[in-house]
């Protein structure tokens, strides 16, 4: 559609109508409306060629994304695999361990000082800040030091000389409770945020108190004496309590409620250069 003109030119036919030749000549009317096809567009159409010309944001323009019906049990979400790997399962599946928790979460393991290392470790590359509490500050210097000496997420402090440490949910806390076999009472306990892994390097005296307070428990291998105690403390079936003696080294058996998996520890290589490889003795 071709866009209307309107003509100046004196005369009788100037506006389309005969007219006196003496009469002066009429003002012009005014334009009208440009048509759709005006070779100047109204703001409007320019805002729009702005944004489709990339202004504004709108984002690509792709074909939807469609599933049938009968392929929706085909999909699957992997939810509640956040955390700290852990090791693998006996079908070689990753096992992965939630520190990170809105809520006190308590970890007992009764087993060896290189796991605890492992998992301290790996929660601090997962962004958790970890603080050592231990009574042998010797066997935690290397990794202090690998780690930039306690300014990267690791620091060790003397047993009952753990200070606030200011947990949220932008800067999880784990504690590591290296006490030995008895670990004190103290002010180190889980809350929001902030989990506590405590260390037995063998079952002992207070042992079952703290099972009973943790919402996850970890078992290495142990004597079969000591299998037979856990398995009353803990209701273990018989084949598990058999098999608490055999484990080999980096193998735990972790425990929570009725679940109960076993895990095998695999290090990296860099954490066997710093570490070394899995053992239950230290």
């Amino acid at each position: 559609m071709n866009a209307t003109t309107t003509q100046t030119t004196d005369g009788p036919d100037a506006h389309g109508a005969p007219g006196p030749s003496h009469a002066p000549a009429a003002p012009a009317a005014p334009a009208a409306p440009a048509a759709s096809g005006d070779t100047q567009p109204s703001a409007a159409r320019r805002a729009r060629d702005l944004l489709h010309a990339g202004f504004g944001l709108l984002g690509p323009r792709h074909g939807r994304h469609t599933l049938s019906a009968d392929d929706l049990d085909t999909l699957s979400l992997p939810i509640g695999d956040d955390g700290v790997v852990i090791g693998v399962d006996a079908d070689g599946h990753s096992a992965v361990l939630g520190l990170n928790r809105p809520t006190p979460y308590e970890v007992v393991l009764i087993g060896g000082l290189w796991t605890a290392q492992v998992f301290a470790l790996r929660a601090a590359a997962t962004g958790a800040r970890v603080a050592v509490e231990t009574g042998r500050a010797h066997a935690w210097t290397q990794m202090v030091h690998a780690m930039g000496g306690g300014q990267n997420g690791l620091a060790v402090y003397d047993v009952g000389r753990v200070p606030p440490l200011g947990a949220s949910a932008g800067t999880p806390v784990l504690v590591v409770r290296d006490c030995g076999m008895r670990p004190p009472r103290g002010r180190v306990v889980s809350g929001p945020w902030k989990s506590v892994l405590t260390l037995l390097p063998y079952l002992s005296p207070v042992a079952p108190r703290l099972i009973r307070q943790a919402r996850l428990v970890g078992v290495q291998r142990v004597s079969p004496n000591e299998a037979a105690e856990l398995g009353r403390t803990m209701a273990l079936p018989r084949g598990d309590v058999d098999s608490l003696p055999t484990l080999a080294d980096g193998v735990t058996l972790w425990c929570a409620d009725r679940d109960r998996q076993y895990v095998m520890t695999q290090p990296t290589d860099a954490e066997v250069g710093l570490l070394g490889t899995p053992r239950r003795m230290d």
